[in-house]
């Protein structure tokens, strides 16, 4: 269970995997995502809002997310060699994925998670 510290963000679990029917995109796949932010800002706070609404609509009960803050964990930050924040990064499946900003534009991360496939 996820637990929340007061001055980092909280790591978000979702449900147990579902039994999933549909396009190629709904597989049913485990996502591992990774969500780099710098602190509480403004920007960090609407990214982490953005992410868990975007993976309770199109991934619900088959993803797994951690919110990093690079400045309470900041080898983590230098070991995934992040030039900015904030960052999501799509761990699995994969083939690895890494989003910038914060997160707004739901048809960019469709795309960039490989929900639908790139036109």
């Amino acid at each position: 269970m996820a637990t929340k510290t007061p001055d980092a963000p909280a790591s978000a679990t979702s449900a147990p995997p579902a039994a999933v029917s549909g396009s190629a995109n709904e597989t049913g796949e485990r996502y591992i995502l990774r969500l780099y932010v710098a602190g509480m800002t403004s920007r960090s706070s609407r990214a982490v809002e953005n992410v868990r609404a975007f993976c309770e609509k199109h991934l619900e009960g088959r993803y797994d997310l951690q919110v990093i803050d690079v400045y309470q964990q900041p080898a983590l930050a230098k070991s995934e060699q992040l030039i900015a924040a904030p960052t999501l990064i799509k761990k699995l499946p994969l083939p690895l994925r890494r989003l910038i900003g914060d997160m707004s534009n739901e048809d960019r991360i469709l795309v960039g998670l490989d929900l639908v496939p790139r036109t």
